[in-house]
């Protein structure tokens, strides 16, 4: 049987979402941003950066630079910036 006849199925609505200005941080050290990135030097060796930026006035609090980022590598990186 080659089931020609079968129901398509309709699309589904996404509802409306109301939007809302981002909220920003009023002092230093109110909000942080963490992120991760990667590259490859020219002979193919791979490293990558944990780059720490202070969301108040864009000032980077922290880049550490490695071939492999442990968690403990992180979590020592944040306590040092912490203190």
């Amino acid at each position: 049987m080659l089931k020609l006849n079968l129901r398509r199925k309709g699309k589904r609505r996404v509802p409306t979402r109301s939007l809302e200005p981002l909220s920003t941080p009023e002092k230093h050290n109110d909000s942080w941003s963490m992120d991760f990135m990667s590259d490859a030097l020219s002979f193919g060796h791979r490293f990558r950066t944990l780059n720490i930026i202070d969301d108040y006035n864009r000032q980077v609090l922290a880049i550490e630079v490695d071939t492999s980022l442990t968690k403990e590598r992180v979590i020592r990186t944040l306590e040092r910036v912490i203190a």
